[in-house]
Formats: structure tokens, C-alpha cells, sequence
């Protein structure tokens, strides 16, 4: 089966187990309520080659059941080079904590992959934003990330945010240019002033390093394995 049926197959049947909840609870108290969140819209300088890239989520539903949507990737030269895109149900299953399940599609680089999804997404203890996902692909593929970000507050309005983001695979895949085990760690730095709460431009440094099998196929193409940035960007949600 193709990627694209596999993919349509996924989201049907997300989009059956989303809406079904949300017209459930329609004459509920529990409005429907939505938000849009850009953690990351910023230029990178890497070298050469300055990227613009996006980290962005939102969702709509009610208190115990959302749909969910993640993307995050890169442009450079005008181009799309990396992308993702998730569709997820989202059920609360404690306080500040959700179950999530759906569907991945990397749009880019080519020839690109489809995912079924499952992960925990929420507020650990001493206010870390931590999201976990288990991805299982076609033909056996699988893999995991981990991202997780803190907040210190200088004042009210200056904020200091660290964050990692750490991606593992189940096995190699030479077109992607992945390796199996541990595949690269990214980590950011950023200092934002809130204007408003709403709207915060910030500064700061992003680091990444590839892994294992994954670095042999960078190297074997001509690329560094490790990168240091300085990005400029926004933050800003509604």
C-alpha cells in the first residue's frame, strides 16, 4: 500500500474517533474552545546557509478531548527542506497530563514517511513541559522522541527557556538518511521579552548533533555532524 492510502486510512479514522466526543458533549456545559501556539518562528545562522524555521501547535475540543495538531521544520534558500506535519486525539488523563493518538507525515525530504502516533503530553513536576511519542511506520519502522522545555523567569516579562529534543530509531533507513538507535539531540537556549503574553520576540543559541549510523550517512554525504546556530524569532500564541 502506498504512503498516501496509508495516510488517508490513518486520518479517517482519527477524524471519526475526534469528532464523535466533541458532538457528544455539544450540549454540555464544557464549551469548545481553541488555541494556536508558535513557540519557534525564527532565522537560523548556519553558516552559508540561513534557515527559517517553525515550531508551531494548536488544538480545539473541550476539557477532557481535543484534536490536536503539530508541525515543525525548515526553509532554506526559499525552499522547504524539512517538514512534519501530526494530526492527534488528545484525552486528559490527570491533571495538566494527555494521552495523545494519531498520524504523522514527514513532508519533506523526499520520499518521506507516514507514522501512526502515540504519546504522553503535559507538565511534569517542578514545571518542566515535557512531550514523549512513539512513532510505528510501515515495514516494521519505529521510532521515538522525547522534547522537553523550562521557563526561568528573570521578571515578569524576561524569560530564560531551555529545552531538548531527543530522536531515536528502530532501524536504519538509508533513503531518509536515518540510522537505527540514537539519531541526533537537539539543544536550544532562547531569551524572550514578553511585549505581551501573547506576542514575545527572543534571541538565543540552538546546538544539534547527529549519532551513530545517522552521522555515517552525513559524513558519507559531505555534512557536519554537529552545528551550532544563533536564531532570532518570535513567540507568540492566541
Amino acid at each position: 500500500m502506498r504512503r498516501h492510502s496509508i495516510f488517508g486510512t490513518l486520518l479517517a479514522a482519527l477524524t471519526l474517533t475526534v469528532v464523535a466526543p466533541l458532538y457528544a458533549g455539544e450540549m454540555e456545559s464544557d464549551p469548545t474552545l481553541f488555541a494556536v501556539f508558535a513557540d519557534q518562528l525564527e532565522w537560523r545562522n548556519a553558516g552559508n546557509d540561513d534557515l527559517l524555521a517553525w515550531d508551531a501547535q494548536g488544538w480545539i475540543g473541550k476539557d477532557l478531548n481535543k484534536f490536536w495538531w503539530k508541525t515543525d521544520g525548515e526553509m532554506k534558500g526559499g525552499d522547504v527542506d524539512d517538514a512534519e506535519l501530526q494530526f492527534l486525539y488528545s484525552h486528559s488523563i490527570a491533571p495538566y497530563w494527555e494521552a495523545q493518538v494519531g498520524v504523522r507525515t514527514d513532508i519533506k525530504p523526499d520520499p518521506g514517511r507516514d507514522w501512526a502516533v502515540i504519546g504522553i503530553q503535559g507538565l511534569a513536576p517542578y514545571f518542566f513541559e515535557l512531550d514523549t511519542s512513539l512513532f510505528i511506520g510501515s515495514s516494521g519502522r519505529t521510532a521515538a522522541r522525547v522534547d522537553a522545555e523550562y521557563s526561568f523567569l528573570f521578571t515578569q516579562k524576561l524569560i530564560l527557556t531551555p529545552e531538548i529534543e531527543i530522536n531515536a530509531y528502530g532501524e536504519n533507513d538509508p533513503a531518509m538518511r536515518i540510522g537505527s538507535g540514537l539519531s541526533n539531540i537537539e539543544l536550544g537556549l532562547r531569551l524572550r521579552y514578553e511585549i505581551r503574553r501573547e506576542f514575545a520576540p527572543y534571541i538565543g543559541v540552538n546546538w544539534g548533533k547527529k549519532f551513530g549510523t545517522t552521522a555515517d550517512f552525513a559524513r558519507e554525504d559531505g555534512l557536519d555532524t554537529s552545528d551550532t546556530q544563533l536564531v532570532v524569532g518570535i513567540r507568540a500564541w492566541f
